[in-house]
Parts: structure tokens; C-alpha cells; sequence
């Protein structure tokens, strides 16, 4: 969700995005009624056919930042450690076991397991690993979002072949989730002309420009050349990638992991990540056989298109409180909402608990944070902003926003020009639950003389103009963690430059010294205090309108055995289809 799957939301926060193939080979499975009481032990075979909304950014695991790709290289790439998904400890994957920590919390020595192997039947030795963090701090590596985890580790030396050290500038309460969630990539397909080699993790750490002409080198070839051909260590090989259709991955027959304790264990021959960027479509779609999954059915689909005998009998329905939320994210860089009066307006002029009423049909909870609701972090005393137009114009006006013309805007002398409280409110085409959002905040504020409209973009467009800082005011989402939190990426003014994930350009120094303290602090009871300041401080400054959290909602065919809601979710890597019930056959076979 880049990082493992298992770690990446725990580490990162990624944007949430929000027919049949001439291939297929039918062995005539059946599409009616399936209820397998006894299915007996998982077996091999078959396809899931997984619903997405748009193509991943792309498949880069380092470069990448959005849910899509996050999902799809969840499969092909491992890191270190893992976490059980029902109680989030971590685990060993890469790794023999968990690393040895020294006293200080200063160095991290993990051992590599000697029998795993990437895609292409390469061992996986220490020399990958340390490559994988040399990519990560290369600072001309597109990955901004998680080079900023990195920037506490000043070096790494392997003590043997199958052993690597990391050594550690400051304590940071994480460092063991975050060295453990490096993505594992082949140095001999990542760095073929070996241009990191002789560059030590030191020399990345310090001045970019005194670095040698290689790195720079590395890094133009690595952001280019590797967003469209994945090669990792995982269960997973990359098949195709059908721009504007799907991305196919095939399970690798050789996994190194096969039959081993502690390791998922895949099953289905075939993933298929199948476009579909209108969700009435998609329904239809999962109706008639050629979607499996829709992970995140719509509101109005909860309530009404998924209710019939039929469609209970061929697919089931698993809710649940996914760790996300939706926000509206002002650009504090315009020149209209870099006066805090402003926002808190905007947010006085959205009526949130109508959105989770209507746009929702009651399927989510109102937040005022960033934190994850059900974490201890979330400050609860919070008092949520009513919608309150009235208040909302007292302090526009406040702010100096006035119809001083008489043309039914409210408008303002800004460095000598006289402008009317006109904007954009960007959002993601396909997304029909922002779509609402923006259209219901939109009516509301050309009520209060506010001339607001929105746009809807592709997403890889509406992508790079939230990456570029060009928009007014959008609809987004983030993934966040289960575990304990680390906002530092999101919020730190430091994200704010090089196609951070500070896109809104929020920059408070208070806030940077909490998020700096925080990451310092072990005491849990502590760094939940400091949060409790930091949600306050938001609260006040309101860089986001801070929607809702939203009741998650799947539909999965029924032939699928093994599915179970996880506090991350559900987890399709362990689903399988007992062999009578297998609808496509010779999976791998027929490509």
C-alpha cells in the first residue's frame, strides 16, 4: 500500500484513489448458488478478478504513492519483517527473526534467511537489502513520501553476506517497523550498470551536491526506466499491464515460501486488477461474472444494488471501519486560504454529518483528526465544527471578504487587485462519493455568495496536480495506520517541497517541533499527549476539512473460501476456490 503490504499503511500514507478478457478459459464453474460447508484444505487454481477504479500510478515500489500501486506491489514484493494481520505484531519474512537491537537504540542487525529467492531464481543476499535503503536515501530518487522514514539511518554495512547493519543517527520509537518494511529489490535488475556500488548509505545521508555524477545517473535511470516491469522476491510475478484495462499478476509456482511456516501462503493462479472507472458499471460488472471483488462498494450500491436474493446467494457482503478518511484539502498557498479564518469558514459551510447521512446512507462517522477514530492518539475532546453558515460568514467578513460591488460575490483588495472568493474544488473522475461531496459543498457556498465549481480529472492527471501543488481545493483520501501513528510525512513543512505528501503546503513551526519530539519519544502515554496537542492545533488551523471515516463495505463471489475481515481489512492472498467450484482453468498455463 513502496512498502510490504503487510507494513505499508503502518509506515505511509497512500492517496486513496478512492468485461470479460478474450483470455479466459472457462471450465464452466458455476455462477449460482455456491455454499461449500466442507470445503476441506485450501487447494491451487482459478482467478480473482479484482475490481479498480484506475490503473496504478505505477509499479515502481519506491516511487510510487497511491493505493493502486501500493496494492498490486503488495504481491510481487516483500520486506523484512511482516505483520500478523489479526494482531499486528511484527514477524520475520526476509528475515530469520526480528533484528538484534543494541542498548541505545542506535543499530539494527538483521539476518537474512539463506533460502529466499527472487522472481528470476537470484538469492536474495544482504547486498539487495543494502541497495533497497541506498535507493530509498538516494535523494534523487523520486520518493520523497519515504525517503523522510530513512532520514534518521546514516548507514548500513553487511557484516557477512546474509547480514546487514543499520545504524541510527537518533532513537525513533518506529525504527523497527520502518528497517523492517524496506522493500527488497534486486540489485542486479534495479542497478544493472552497478552505479551505487562504491556509494556508501554515509555519502547519500549528506550534501546531495557534492554526491559523484553516478548517483545522479542511478537515480534518472531507476525513476524512468522501472515503472511498468516489477521484479521482486514475492508470491507474485508481474504478467501485463493493459493501460486503461488491467494489470495481471500470475502466482509464482517456484515461490520461495512455498509450504514454509509463518509464510502466506498463495493460492490463486491469477490476480487480476481490471479497470473499471465508473462504479454503476463495475456493479454490473460483478453482477454478471467478469468481476470477482469490488473491495469498496458505494453507498447507494450498499443500500440498494446489492440487496436482491440472487445477488446474496452468488456474493457476500464483509463491513467494516477500513483505516482510512476523507478530507477536503485547502491550498494554503493561495492566496485565499492562507488566512485560517477562511478555512474555518469552509468548514462551517460543510455540512458533514448531512454528507455521511446522504452521500453515505449513514455508512461512517464524522472525524476531526487524522488519527485513525478507534486509536487511543484520537483526541476525543475535540468539538467538531457544526455547519453553521452563519458563523462561517461572520468570519469571512472578519477576514475582509465583503460584496463590495453589489454582484452577489463576496470579494477582497489582495495586493492591490480587488478578487471575488472564487475557486476550483478538484476531485478524481469515477469517484461518484467525492463527486458528491464537491457538488453538495459547492451548491452550499454559491448560496453564501462563494463562487465555488469543481473539476474532475483522470486520475494520474488529478495525481500530478496534487503532487505539483496545483489546484485551489480537492477531495482526497489517505490510508492510514492501524498501529501506532507517525504523521511526520503528511504534515511536516518539510513535505511540503519535492512532490511531498504535504500537498497542501501546511507549514506550522509548533507542529514541526511535535512531530520532530514524537518520533523521538518511547513512552506511549507521552507521544499521546504531544498528539492531543498537535490535533488541537489543526483543529484550530483547519488545513483540512476533515470529512469522515467510512464504513467499508465488500462483495466477494461466494466460491472464494478463506476470507476474513482483518483489522487491516481483508486479505485476498490467503482466499481459495475449492477445485469443483474452480471457474477458470489452466490458469497458469494459458497466457
Amino acid at each position: 500500500m513502496l512498502l510490504t503490504r503487510g507494513l505499508a499503511v503502518l509506515l505511509s500514507f497512500f492517496l486513496l484513489i478512492g468485461c470479460g478478457d478474450k483470455g479466459e478459459i472457462s471450465n464452466g464453474g458455476s455462477q449460482a448458488t455456491i455454499d461449500v460447508k466442507n470445503p476441506g484444505p485450501p487447494v491451487s487454481g482459478d482467478w480473482l478478478i479484482i475490481h479498480a477504479l484506475s490503473d496504478p500510478e505505477q509499479l515502481n515500489p519506491l516511487t510510487s504513492n497511491d493505493a493502486g500501486s501500493s496494492e498490486v506491489n503488495g504481491y510481487i514484493f516483500e520486506g523484512l519483517l511482516s505483520r500478523d494481520p489479526r494482531t499486528l505484531e511484527l514477524k520475520p519474512l526476509i528475515a530469520e527473526s526480528r533484528p538484534e537491537i543494541s542498548d541505545d537504540k542506535l543499530s539494527y542487525t538483521f539476518k537474512i534467511r539463506k533460502d529466499a529467492r527472487f522472481q528470476d531464481g537470484r538469492p536474495v543476499t544482504g547486498e539487495d537489502v543494502l541497495f533497497s535503503v541506498k535507493a530509498i536515501k538516494c535523494p534523487f530518487v523520486n520518493a520523497p513520501f519515504l525517503r523522510v522514514y530513512f532520514n534518521s539511518v546514516t548507514d548500513a554495512q553487511l557484516i557477512d553476506p546474509f547480514t546487514i547493519r543499520f545504524f541510527i543517527r537518533e532513537p525513533y520509537f518506529l525504527n523497527e517497523s520502518v528497517l523492517g518494511a524496506v522493500t527488497v529489490m534486486p540489485r542486479h535488475y534495479y542497478d544493472r550498470e552497478n552505479l551505487l556500488r562504491s556509494i556508501t548509505v554515509r555519502q547519500l545521508s549528506q550534501d546531495p551536491t557534492k554526491l559523484p555524477a553516478e548517483v545522479k545517473k542511478f537515480a534518472d535511470l531507476f525513476n524512468r526506466n522501472y515503472n511498468r516491469n516489477p521484479l521482486g522476491s514475492g508470491p507474485y510475478k508481474f504478467n501485463h499491464w493493459k493501460t486503461g484495462s488491467e494489470t495481471e499478476l500470475t502466482r509464482d509456482t517456484d515461490y520461495w515460501g512455498n509450504g514454509k511456516e509463518g509464510i502466506d501462503q498463495p493460492h490463486v493462479d491469477r490476480l487480476k486488477f481490471r479497470v473499471v472507472n465508473n462504479m454503476d458499471a463495475a456493479l454490473t460488472r460483478l453482477k454478471s461474472g467478469s468481476l470477482d471483488y469490488m473491495e469498496s462498494l458505494q453507498p447507494v450500491q450498499v443500500v440498494r444494488g446489492t440487496s436482491s436474493e440472487r445477488f446474496k446467494r452468488q456474493f457476500k457482503k464483509y463491513e467494516y471501519y477500513a483505516p482510512t478518511y476523507t478530507y477536503i484539502g485547502w491550498n494554503n498557498d493561495h492566496p485565499i486560504f492562507g488566512d485560517k479564518r477562511v478555512r474555518q469558514a469552509m468548514t462551517y459551510l460543510t455540512n458533514r454529518k448531512q454528507i455521511v447521512d446522504t452521500v453515505l446512507f449513514g455508512l461512517g462517522e464524522v472525524v476531526d483528526s487524522h488519527i485513525y477514530l478507534f486509536r487511543p492518539e484520537y483526541d476525543k475532546t475535540l468539538v467538531s465544527y457544526p455547519f453553521d453558515p452563519a458563523k462561517a460568514l461572520a468570519l469571512l467578513n472578519e477576514a475582509g471578504w465583503k460584496d463590495t460591488d453589489g454582484d452577489g460575490l463576496l470579494d477582497k483588495v489582495i495586493d492591490g487587485t480587488r478578487i471575488p472568493l472564487r475557486f476550483e474544488i478538484k476531485i478524481n473522475a469515477g469517484n461518484t462519493v467525492r463527486e458528491s461531496i464537491a457538488l453538495v459543498l459547492m451548491d452550499e457556498l454559491n448560496k453564501h455568495g462563494i463562487a465555488a465549481s469543481v473539476r474532475q480529472l483522470d486520475w494520474t492527471i488529478f495525481l500530478n496536480d496534487v503532487k505539483n501543488h496545483q489546484f485551489d481545493a480537492v477531495v482526497l483520501g489517505w490510508a492510514m495506520s492501524t498501529t501506532e501513528p507517525d504523521a511526520y510525512q503528511v504534515w511536516h513543512s518539510s513535505q511540503a517541497a519535492n512532490k511531498g505528501s504535504n500537498a497542501i503546503s501546511y507549514k506550522n513551526p509548533r507542529v514541526d517541533e511535535i512531530l520532530e519530539q514524537y518520533r523521538r519519544e518511547f513512552d506511549p502515554q507521552k507521544r499521546i499527549e504531544l498528539y492531543k496537542e498537535f490535533q488541537q492545533i489543526l483543529h484550530d488551523e483547519q488545513p483540512y476539512t476533515f470529512l469522515h471515516v467510512r464504513k467499508t463495505v465488500s462483495a466477494v463471489h461466494r466460491r472464494f473460501q478463506g476470507v476474513e475481515v482483518f483489522p487491516d481489512g481483508l486479505k485476498p492472498i490467503d482466499w481459495w476456490v475449492p477445485a469443483a467450484q474452480q471457474k477458470y482453468a489452466n490458469s497458469i498455463a494459458a497466457q
